[in-house]
This record gives C-alpha cells, sequence and structure tokens, in this order.
C-alpha cells in the first residue's frame, strides 16, 4: 500500500498557490494610479502576451512533465507564479507586464504536473477519488482567495502593493511544501510499470499479499525507462485510433472549439467590467462574482457521473447551452448596468462548467488513463491554436486591434457559430438513428434466439 501522505501535500499546495487575491482585481490596478497603464495597453498588448506564452511551452511541457516525472514540474510551476506576481508587483512599464504574462504562460501549462503527480503515487482505484481532493483543494483555494480579496478591498484593509505582497508570501509557502512532495517512480508514458511475473495480479490480492505491503508490489513492477522515439510513435498510434471514433471526434471538437471562446471571454471581461463601471468612481464585486463562478462550477461535477444516452441527444444539449452562452455575451456585452453584467458572467461560466464536465467524462469513460491525458492535451493544444489564431487577429496591437465592445461582439457571434455547427450535427444525427431504426430486421429461420447486449 502507498503511503497516503503526497496526497496530502499536493493538497496543501494546491491551496495555497491558488489563493490570489488580486487576480479578480488585476485590470483595476493595471489601469490604476498604482500603475498608470491604459485599457488599450492592458487589452491589446499584455494580455495577448499570455495565449503566445501558453502555446509555445505546452508541447514542450507536456512532454517533460512526463519524462522528469512531474515533481520538478510542479516546482517551476510555482517559481513561475512567484516570478508573475513579483512583475506585476514592482516593473510599471508594458514590457515588464509582457514578461509577467510569460511566466503565466508558464505557470498555466505546468498546471498538468499538478494534476498528473498524484496518478504516479496512488492505486489506480484510488485515482478518482484522489483527483477529486486536488481539484476540490484547488477550487477552494480560488473561492477563498476572490472572497479575501473582496473583502480586503471593500473594506480597506489592504492595497493593492500590500495585496501582491500577501499573495507572494502563501506563493512562497507552496513553493516551500512542493519541495517535500516524493519523487515519483514511474509515470505515464516515459517510466511506465513493467511486470516481472507473468501473472497479472488485480484489485483482488490476497490478505497475505497485502500484509506484505510495498515489498510484495516492488516485486512484481518496475518503472521502465521508454526512449523519446518510441513514446512519440506510441502516442501517434494512440491518437490515430482515439480519434477514429466520431463520436470522440466531435466532443472533442466542441472542447476545442468552446474553450477558445471561454478562455478568452475571462481574460478580457474585466476590461469589459472597467468599460462598464470604472473602479475608481465606485465600488467593485468582482471578487464576490468570481467567488460565486466557482461555488457554481463545484456544484456541477457530479454531473458528469449521469447516465444519459449522449450518444444520441448529446450534440443538441452542445448546441442548446452554447446558444445560450452566446446569449449571455450578447447580453453583457451590450448592457450597460454592471449587475447585469455580473449576473450574465456568472451563467455564462457556469453553463460552460456544466458542458465541460460532461465533455470530460464522456469522454474518459471511454479511454484508458494515459490515452485520456493524451486526447486531454491534445484538445488544449488545438484550444491555443485557436485562441492564438483569434488573438492576433482580433485582440493584438499588430492585428485589428479592436476595443473590448467590438471584441465581446466577436466572441458572443464565434459561440453562436458553434451552435449553428452542432445543432445541425444533432439534427443529422437524430434524423439518421430514425432512419435506422425504421429499417426492417434481417430475418434468421431455423436458429435460437439469443439476448445481446447492445453496446453504444
Amino acid at each position: 500500500m502507498r503511503r497516503p501522505y503526497p496526497t496530502s501535500i499536493l493538497c496543501i499546495y494546491g491551496f495555497f498557490s491558488t489563493i490570489k487575491p488580486m487576480e479578480p482585481f488585476l485590470v483595476p490596478y493595471l489601469t490604476g494610479p498604482d500603475k498608470n497603464l491604459t485599457a488599450q495597453q492592458v487589452n491589446n498588448e499584455i494580455f495577448p502576451v499570455w495565449t503566445y506564452s501558453f502555446l509555445a511551452v505546452q508541447v514542450p511541457v507536456f512532454l517533460l512533465t512526463d519524462w522528469l516525472r512531474y515533481k520538478p514540474i510542479v516546482i517551476l510551476q510555482c517559481m513561475a507564479l512567484f516570478i508573475t506576481m513579483a512583475t506585476i508587483r514592482w516593473v510599471t512599464n508594458v514590457p515588464g507586464m509582457q514578461v509577467s504574462q510569460f511566466f503565466f504562460g508558464v505557470a498555466t501549462a505546468s498546471d498538468l504536473g499538478y494534476y498528473s503527480y498524484i496518478y504516479s503515487m496512488v492505486d489506480l482505484n484510488k485515482y478518482r477519488k484522489a483527483t477529486s481532493y486536488i481539484r476540490s483543494v484547488q477550487l477552494l483555494g480560488y473561492s477563498v482567495g476572490s472572497v479575501l480579496g473582496q473583502l480586503l478591498f471593500s473594506l480597506e484593509l489592504l492595497s493593492y502593493n500590500d495585496a501582491l505582497v500577501f499573495t507572494l508570501i502563501l506563493i512562497a509557502i507552496a513553493l516551500l511544501v512542493s519541495f517535500f512532495l516524493p519523487m515519483p517512480q514511474r509515470s505515464m508514458f516515459f517510466h511506465r510499470k513493467r511486470k516481472l511475473t507473468g501473472d497479472f495480479q488485480g484489485e483482488e490480492r490476497s490478505e497475505e499479499s497485502e500484509e506484505a505491503g510495498v515489498k510484495t508490489e516492488d516485486h512484481q513492477e518496475l518503472a521502465e525507462a521508454q526512449t523519446c522515439g518510441k513514446v512519440l510513435l506510441q502516442m501517434i498510434r494512440d491518437f490515430r485510433e482515439c480519434f477514429a471514433s466520431k463520436q470522440l471526434l466531435y466532443w472533442s471538437l466542441w472542447w476545442v472549439m468552446a474553450s477558445c471562446g471561454f478562455n478568452q471571454t475571462v481574460n478580457f471581461i474585466q476590461v469589459l467590467w472597467e468599460h462598464v463601471q470604472p473602479s475608481q468612481n465606485s465600488s467593485i464585486y468582482n471578487g464576490g462574482v468570481e467567488a460565486i463562478c466557482v461555488a457554481g462550477t463545484a456544484s456541477v461535477y457530479g454531473i458528469g457521473y449521469r447516465e444519459e444516452r449522449w450518444e444520441q441527444w448529446g450534440e443538441l444539449a452542445l448546441a442548446g447551452f452554447s446558444g445560450l452562452c452566446s446569449v449571455a455575451l450578447f447580453v453583457m456585452t451590450f448592457s450597460s448596468n454592471i449587475w447585469i453584467s455580473y449576473a450574465s458572467y456568472i451563467v455564462f461560466k457556469c453553463l460552460y462548467m456544466v458542458l465541460m464536465t460532461i465533455a470530460m467524462f464522456h469522454i474518459a469513460t471511454e479511454l484508458t488513463m494515459e490515452r485520456y491525458a493524451l486526447v486531454f492535451g491534445a484538445n488544449t493544444f488545438g484550444a491555443l491554436v485557436l485562441q492564438t489564431i483569434l488573438t492576433s487577429i482580433v485582440v493584438d496591437s499588430g492585428g485589428l486591434a479592436l476595443g473590448i465592445i467590438p471584441q465581446f461582439i466577436v466572441y458572443a457571434s464565434y459561440f453562436s457559430l458553434i451552435t449553428a455547427v452542432f445543432l445541425l450535427r444533432g439534427l443529422y444525427t437524430i434524423r439518421r438513428e430514425k432512419k435506422n431504426s425504421q429499417l426492417p430486421l434481417p430475418s434468421v429461420k431455423n436458429e435460437p434466439q439469443v439476448c445481446a447486449e447492445h453496446k453504444f
């Protein structure tokens, strides 16, 4: 049996590394008297760097995470977060803020190490429970950070600069905790398990074997190092086999398209709120809104466990909910009332998380852990490619450099396009199912009837 403390240490790390009181108030801080940057500089010159950085480092980090066996990437994530916050605190010009966004892209890409680490440290039958722990703790950290920021700034207990120093202290604690994580001996691709005996022993193990503990397991398994070329060839084969399934392909297509639009919306929503109601003239409640979104996000994770006929109705559900996301975006774009904008954002974010939860669980049930990690990485990379194209054309100062209102009109229209694509696909699927159900069954003579299980 493996020791439980790696999960506990990782949970402590996840909690402290995600408490960021300043995050919901970053745009008011950058455009306020502390930094004196314009909304145009933040929108068109600084924030796009995060997208480019994330895309540039995502594939190398994906491979290094597995090759280095997770822990070094967890430490790298915390160091990148520390550099991000320190740069935001003490740098006042646009190039310096662009550097902070580069390191934030590295930290975001390194989040894979946080979720993958636990795979190599717990038994497979306990992986889902451990994953729920580390995800819940991370959501708790985001919620605490948002509420804490709202209280600190609404009650004027700390200035923005002091809150950044406080955040650096929390990240430093997380960095210290990360060094206590045990180094894994295996990974999904480069350091796979190899059985030393010919007999496979599953979860049903005798009591004598359980008493033997780690010794028995060490005699049965070794981490077998794989060459880079061998791993890449296996990934290519797995990739082709995974996406040979049309169901997985269409769900992944929605994942890629919707994640692109969602990330763009979340990245620039504070700029929109600043346009609707400048923080210098009135109180803002960005932290409270984000905390409500986190609570709504946490409440939808059970949806993925529901047994529904997603094969037939899933694409129409994707179209319907994507349409509601589009409506919410149009409302927050054209509303001059900050409360309506806040409410529309909450609806948008919760709807997206409902759909993403359904998509993730639907895809995960069809794949092994290794193949799910591969599909997850491929979908994330695809979303980043789309997001980079959208950013370079719509947002970047070298492209159209649209203002925040035209920019959000594009995002709302983008979700309308997603709605149209999956509505047509869903109607086609239902029509095909009805047509197939009306076909006469071939007659079989002189053969006994056999009950067969229909698999979707």
